[in-house]
């Protein structure tokens, strides 16, 4: 009998699976289910983004790409982030094409994140950012932002979350999964903390193109003095519907990008040719498609808040991403306990807060992701739900 614990690296065996993929897992099962679990567009790619990948693969254009992606994608990166964020990046030095924001986000730590590193994420956040430091030998310092600050990371969190060891600032915003958002004096006073302590900065970045209420995205790289100690990871699955073609990027200083592309060069060593043809034709006419999207999620997002707070699910007001993250403690119930019951009994599928840290607790995350009439019948099975527990409460 073999032991595989002996061969198996014990930081990755200590890591926990995904909490987001178990809700999705328990709806793919189950018979009637509404999943408001994972975070993927309902929208097709575009036709004409689909229709420039199919013009390659007839064409026979299915080699290998240079290491950093083709150089045409890289200049139209450059160029949409100077066009829509203002920030300059040279094509040539400072963008690595990578299999989808996941992989440019996991280079990124294993670049900077060095052992004993401490790198401190605000939570809730998406899942990865925890386990990817602990894998990378660094400690994660987690801040537990706050829904009296509509969960933003304030400079006075992050200042008393530094240590002598801090390295590593993440920036998740647009943030999965609250969808708060950091507009440019929160950014402008944060900087100063970074400024002050020499931190670098992960910021990610993938939901930039999905903000609501006149607010738009601001990159940190755009503050001045961060460019050069922020390592921007992005990607074309939410802005542009194209989660199955897999492909993101990473933009940074050149001697940080120089350490990226050797890590990538040996771990993938380019990402996939067909979806990086039709990631120049997505850059150079997508942006009616981005706006098209944007505009449907805000109907969506203003509706689903709106039920949430008539319910009694108190939801401050999501800016960013396709997400809300209601307050369920009125309840009575845990997190996991009102996400389980409420797939079992009701057939919606939502993420207990939870997954996202332990800050999560006594909220669920919604994606908006999903058809207006799907979320209508989605919001009335919650309100019967929420009805029913406060009934059980009463018995």
């Amino acid at each position: 009998m073999i032991d595989y614990s002996n061969f198996i690296n014990g930081a990755i065996k200590d890591v926990k699976p995904s909490g987001i993929r178990k809700f999705f897992d328990i709806a793919v099962e189950m018979d009637n289910v509404i999943s408001l679990s994972i975070g993927e567009p309902d929208f097709q790619t575009p036709w004409h983004i689909r229709e420039a990948g199919i013009t390659s693969l007839e064409n026979g254009k299915t080699w290998y790409t240079p290491n950093r992606g083709f150089i045409e994608l890289r200049k139209e990166i450059s160029n949409y982030y100077k066009r829509r964020f203002n920030v300059l990046y040279n094509p040539d030095t400072q963008v690595v094409v990578t299999v989808g924001g996941s992989e440019a986000i996991d280079l990124a730590f294993r670049t900077l994140v060095s052992t004993g590193d401490e790198v401190i994420i605000p939570q809730p956040a998406f899942v990865c950012y925890e386990p990817l430091t602990t894998m990378a030998g660094g400690v994660p310092v987690i801040i537990n932002t706050k829904a009296e600050n509509n969960f933003r990371l304030t400079a006075e969190e992050l200042e008393n979350a530094i240590t002598d060891k801090s390295k590593i600032l993440v920036l998740p915003f647009p943030n999965n999964p609250t969808g708060a958002i950091m507009e440019r004096q929160d950014l402008e006073e944060i900087a100063e903390v970074i400024l002050k302590h020499n931190l670098f900065v992960i910021s990610d970045e993938i939901y930039g193109e999905l903000t609501y209420g006149g607010k738009h995205h601001v990159s940190i790289a755009e503050i001045p003095n961060m460019k050069e100690r922020t390592i921007i990871v992005s990607g074309f699955s939410k802005a542009y519907a194209m989660t199955g073609w897999r492909l993101g990027y990473a933009l940074g200083p050149v001697p940080v990008m120089e350490q990226i592309t050797k890590l990538h060069q040996y771990g993938i060593m380019s990402a996939p040719t067909t979806a990086q043809y039709a990631a120049i034709e997505a850059l150079k006419n997508g942006d009616d498609d981005i706006a098209e999207m944007r505009s449907d999620y805000d109907l969506r997002r203003r509706l689903i808040v709106g039920k949430l707070n008539e319910i009694g699910l108190t939801c401050f007001e999501p800016l960013g991403a396709f997400y809300t993250f209601p307050c369920i403690k009125s309840t009575g119930l845990t997190s996991d306990e009102f996400a389980t019951r409420l797939v079992k009994e009701k057939r919606v599928a939502v993420v207990p807060g939870t997954a996202f840290g332990e800050s999560g607790e006594g909220y669920i995350r919604i994606s908006y992701a999903q058809s207006l009439k799907n979320i209508k019948i989605a919001l009335k099975r919650i309100e019967e739900f929420v009805e029913e527990i406060k009934n059980e409460s009463k018995g």
